[in-house]
């Protein structure tokens, strides 16, 4: 097919290492990543900072003193001119991927030439508070809230993340031993990604703060764990609910990272003679049960595709997000995806999810993907806390 002028092309992407939670990158802001991935994407993309008419920037939790200023700090601290206006967003989970789709917007609208778009999390910063402290406690110690493990269970349905997973695997018949068998999987195949130099082409090296004054260079993931078994993850205890199937084994990791591309038209990048990775071909978002939020990315998939016009055979990758391993199972009972060609460099289980960060992640990975293998339609898609499901069709030549 030929491309029209005005469709949506991502020219280039980068992507930092994903840190632990408490890991190599426990001292580094959600903006400190954010601004190296964005650098990142904007060296290899060809399309100076001077040239970028807008920045969106997806982050779920405000976890350092600027993080209000997330997307504009990015910006700024990229190179981008102080003209420049800046977004950040938030949908959970999927907020990476619609800072993405909120980009093709402003290139639809004809409201800019060039975006630079992506997400960022430091969820190894998210801080403890003391609730009413501000105007006083009269008698007795505050209570001491972790904002992170309170952001990670829904008050409207008063759900644990973990527990609208468990709902799906009671939901669809999903035993332990299967949840184990693709945690498994993703850790195998985020290992053999690394050590055959697959994700080097994804990553930006960052630095960080060393002993004495020293910095120290990150350049590989600190997830992906060597010699997992089936017997080491048949070992680790269900944590959320007696008898029940999510371990710390099968559900994504809790992670720092960010990752950024340069977003434009078909007819600007010819105009400047750039090249692109891949298009953006369509796009959904959908509200589903919250309690079972994890099924998202099962009813976002096919209302992309059908805005795309792509049939689901024609798919060569599916990046579905790996928030636990019986969430993903039951998107792919119902969408009847499997093989090989789901998530095929692993996910979140072995990699982390760094929830701001991933959306952007897995359509870089999916692009990545695309181009390795001779080109075709993919997916991305993510599960959205609070019951959202959001999807992505690219395609690569």
């Amino acid at each position: 097919m030929q491309y029209r002028d005005t469709d949506i092309v991502i020219l280039a992407g980068a992507r930092t290492p994903f840190g632990n939670f408490g890991g190599v990158l426990k001292d580094l802001t959600a903006t400190d990543l954010g601004v190296a991935a964005a650098k990142g994407a904007m060296a290899r993309s060809g399309v100076a900072p001077e040239q970028i008419d807008d920045v969106v920037f997806g982050n779920v939790m405000q976890t350092s003193a600027d993080a209000i200023y997330l997307a504009r700090h990015v910006g700024l601290r990229s190179g981008v001119p102080i003209g420049v206006p800046a977004l950040t967003l938030n949908r959970l989970c999927g907020s990476g991927l619609q800072a993405i789709i909120t980009a093709a917007h402003h290139l639809l609208l004809g409201e800019a030439s060039y975006v630079l778009a992506g997400g960022t999390e430091s969820m190894s910063q998210a801080p403890h508070v003391i609730r009413g402290a501000r105007w006083g406690l009269a008698l007795g110690q505050g209570a001491l809230e972790d904002s992170l493990w309170q952001g990670l269970t829904d008050s409207y349905n008063k759900m644990p993340m973990a527990i609208t997973a468990e709902n799906l695997a009671e939901r669809y018949g999903i035993p332990r031993e299967a949840c184990d068998e693709f945690a498994l999987r993703s850790q195998q195949n985020a290992v053999a990604a690394r050590d055959n130099g697959y994700f080097a082409d994804e990553i930006v090296p960052v630095e960080v703060p060393g002993p004495k004054g020293t910095t120290q260079t990150i350049s590989v993931d600190e997830g992906p764990r060597d010699g997992m078994t089936a017997e080491r993850l048949g070992k680790l205890p269900a944590r959320f609910k007696k008898g029940g199937v999510v371990t710390p084994g099968n559900a994504s990791g809790i992670t720092d990272g960010a990752a950024a591309v340069v977003v434009t038209t078909v007819k600007q990048a010819k105009a400047d003679g750039l090249s692109w990775i891949g298009r953006l071909v369509s796009w959904s978002a959908v509200g589903v049960d919250p309690d079972i939020m994890g099924i998202g990315p099962a009813v976002a998939i096919p209302k992309a595709l059908q805005r795309g016009g792509v049939q689901a055979k024609d798919l060569h990758v599916v990046e579905i997000n790996e928030a636990f391993a019986p969430q993903v199972l039951a998107c792919t009972k119902e969408l009847g995806f499997a093989g090989e060609r789901l998530n095929p460099h692993g996910g979140a289980i072995a990699l982390g999810h760094p929830l701001g960060a991933s959306g952007a992640r897995i359509a870089f990975t999916a692009l990545h993907d695309l181009r390795t293998n001779g080109g075709g339609y993919g997916v991305a898609s993510a599960c959205i806390g609070g019951g959202q499901g959001i999807a992505a069709v690219i395609e690569a030549r």
